[in-house]
């Protein structure tokens, strides 16, 4: 068997909290349907390995630590410029 890099997939919700928090994460099977319910939901989605892997170290329903919040600020505000928002759009988030 060829050892490939696994497919590793987080998923992070902000909005209802002022901190992200990480709400799911998987390899392999788990990271595909993680994906493949974010693509079904309309969520855009980033891949970047490095902070896949840092944030794969945080538990479940937990608020993102400190040191990765300008990492996930940058994934925030390409998600906004996306969708056409502005940081002070709140009610969109």
């Amino acid at each position: 068997m060829n050892k490939k890099s696994i497919k590793k997939a987080i998923a992070l919700e902000y909005g209802k909290n002022p901190i992200p928090l990480l709400t799911a994460k998987g390899e392999g099977k788990v990271a595909e349907a993680i994906i493949e319910e974010a693509e079904k939901q309309g969520i855009y989605i980033a891949e970047d390995p490095r902070l896949v892997s840092l944030l794969s170290q945080v538990e479940l329903n937990e608020e993102i630590p400190e040191n990765l919040y300008v990492a996930v600020a940058v994934i925030l505000s390409w998600v906004y410029w996306l969708k056409g928002m502005k940081p002070d759009d709140t009610n969109n988030r």
